[in-house]
């Protein structure tokens, strides 16, 4: 696969310009596409690639894959235009709602949109050790979770996972890695007792064979109750039926949990609609040239795109997607309520800024947080991370 995916980069990057197809002439890519992602040997940066490949063959336009090891970096280019889309995780919607890395005087909430994102068959939640006797995620009541310092999105995965069982950081005995490999080692290790992770992560396969073993309780649809508290903790999770990666399920014994898409293919409220449109669309038409060469590429199919999550589509991806039969009037209602949500956030900031804030960036932070919940609480709006 690793040989394979080489291949792809190297067509992909290719500075030879190849005709697009009479029967695609309605799609028009410019002769170059930047576009950002995770690290090299990503899951997110193979994707990428295979659908770089897919535009180089169809549409003639040759694709620049820049790696970026942190969402900060990975978004810096699409700011400043030297991208045209960004493969983001769920640090877009940090961004968006301008907390941990982004709470700082250079950034701040950024009005972002995205488009395509990928739901595959994995899923995304803690894993716990097999030894241990845990049945449910209520049962981790006294035991270690591990968490991994400087890694809000990873740690704050875990308290979401915590809160659909009514379970807080209080509630167990937190445990720092200094990464999230570390943290995974430790679980091995017998030092810690459930990590956040992927079922098809690398790492999880390795708990899966060591003598502790692996599993991830369910977390069953119907209770409605757990995935509110959930939601009020992590809002980008959406229900998902796990049936791939280090576990007792399959396609025909899947296992209830969260997920939430990733790679998410980001940009700015203010890119050119028709631009955004030719690029989802050219995505659209051109999947059957790019589902089956990376891992993961399969989920970006428009039709299973997750529905009313927490960042607003484009109006040019909305676009695509009405064309493709995959937009609703509910979808409409909830992307407009995004729209207003990221309006209220910007006017926070604009005001913050305006008051002369603390040069201290710890105090700024604690300012601007302070800021922004007041404004949310008077727009009737939901405050996760207060």
């Amino acid at each position: 696969m690793i040989a394979k995916i080489a291949r792809l980069a190297s067509v992909a990057l290719a500075a030879s310009a190849v005709a697009a197809p009479a029967a695609l002439a309605q799609v028009k890519l410019p002769p170059t596409v930047t576009m950002t992602a995770y690290d090299t040997g990503t899951s997110g940066f193979n994707i990428t690639v295979a659908v770089g490949k897919m535009m180089k063959d169809k549409y003639g336009s040759d694709v620049r894959v820049l790696p970026a090891g942190n969402d900060v970096a990975r978004l810096q280019p699409l700011r400043v235009g030297r991208a045209s889309i960004s493969a983001m995780g769920v640090g877009v919607y940090f961004a968006q709602e301008g907390v941990f890395e982004f709470a700082t005087r250079e950034w701040g909430p950024q009005p972002l949109q995205i488009t395509l994102s990928s739901l595959d068959c994995n899923g995304l939640s803690l894993a716990v050790a097999g030894d241990i006797g845990v049945k449910t995620y209520a049962d981790l009541k006294g035991k270690r979770v591990g968490f991994v310092v400087g890694s809000p999105a990873l740690n704050q995965n875990a308290l979401a996972v915590l809160a659909f069982a009514n379970l807080t950081a209080k509630d167990v005995k937190i445990v720092e890695f200094a990464s999230n490999n570390a943290m995974w080692k430790g679980m091995v290790n017998n030092d810690t007792d459930a990590v956040f992770g992927s079922t098809i992560s690398g790492p999880a396969k390795e708990l899966q064979t060591s003598p502790r073993g692996i599993t991830w309780p369910a977390m069953p649809f119907s209770d409605k109750a757990g995935w509110e508290r959930m939601r009020k903790v992590g809002p980008y999770f959406t229900e998902h039926n796990a049936s791939c990666g280090a576990g007792e399920f399959s396609k025909d014994k899947p296992i209830q949990m969260g997920t939430y898409p990733y790679p998410i293919y980001s940009v700015y409220g203010s890119a050119s609609e028709n631009d955004v449109y030719n690029l989802v669309k050219a995505m659209i038409d051109g999947y059957d040239g790019f589902k089956d060469n990376a891992p993961g590429a399969s989920g970006l199919a428009v039709k299973t795109q997750a529905k009313n999550w927490a960042v607003p589509v484009h109006k040019g991806a909305v676009k695509a997607f009405k064309e493709a039969g995959a937009w609703s009037d509910d979808q409409e209602k909830h992307n407009n309520a995004l729209l207003k949500r990221q309006d209220v956030l910007i006017a926070a900031w604009n005001e913050f800024i305006k008051g002369n804030p603390s040069s201290d960036s710890a105090k700024f932070a604690e300012e601007w947080m302070a800021a922004r919940k007041a404004a949310l609480t008077k727009a009737n709006m939901i405050d996760t991370f207060s």
